[in-house]
């Protein structure tokens, strides 16, 4: 099959389990021809909960996007909902580079008039409203909710986590009226076809729009700017 895009999708935190589902997720939602790499951001902290762990992560998610570049990959999909270091990123790569956060919400505004976040811990909250205002999409936001538990949880069999992040999707629907629900970790990747079954309305995964807007992108002939604030780093 000939190749058509090439993306690598990486985890910023250090836990392979996390990067091979999310891998996972993007291959099923990719097209025919596209190749999904993934990658792990080596030294991260396990998991990525508030600004220092954001912060922590940096260097190795950085050190893979500098290698994606050298490769000659087409596009790159940050997966993490805090949509770390994507200015950075940008200035890396010649492809377009998407965090799941910004495509995630961007998708829901195309799809419903209103939409929910469901997230892992409390603290994740502030940074995700944040993300949103900076998108022009608090309009459309009808809350950022949590389902208190650590993004960790989500990778251990036999764990709630999954009932806790469904019942707070229908807390979101009750309360909030929202139309649709984004998901706000790529530890919940998997659990979308479910979750969208048990609460009858759209739940959207950003890892999987991410690469499809990937592939969009790329397909239209389109890369990242390189005039004034993406352009590539000064030599130093």
């Amino acid at each position: 099959m000939e190749v058509v895009v090439e993306i690598l999708v990486v985890n910023p935190n250090s836990t392979q389990t996390m990067t091979d589902k999310i891998v996972e997720a993007a291959r099923a939602a990719a097209g025919p021809g596209t190749v999904i790499q993934g990658a792990t951001a080596a030294g991260s902290p396990a998991s990525i909960e508030g600004h220092y762990d954001e912060a922590m992560s940096l260097p190795g998610l950085l050190a893979r996007v500098r290698e994606a570049e050298a490769q000659g990959i087409d596009g790159i999909v940050v997966a993490c909902f805090d949509d770390p270091g994507i200015a950075a990123c940008r200035e890396l790569a010649s492809g377009p580079v998407l965090g799941i956060c910004e495509a995630a919400v961007k998708a829901a505004s195309m799809l419903a008039t209103s939409f929910s976040v469901v997230t892992t811990l409390p603290r994740s909250v502030p940074v995700i409203e944040h993300l949103i205002h900076g998108y022009g999409l608090s309009h459309q936001c009808r809350r950022v909710r949590s389902a208190a538990i650590p993004v960790l949880a989500l990778e251990e069999p036999g764990s709630n986590a999954r009932i806790k992040v469904r019942d707070e999707i229908l807390c979101a629907i009750r309360e909030d009226r929202c139309e649709a629900v984004v998901l706000g970790c790529a530890g919940m990747a998997d659990l979308t076809a479910w979750l969208s079954e048990e609460t009858g309305i759209p739940v959207i995964d950003g890892v999987s729009v991410a690469t499809r807007m990937i592939e969009a992108l790329v397909g239209a002939g389109l890369k990242t700017s390189k005039i004034n604030a993406y352009a590539f780093p000064n030599q130093k």
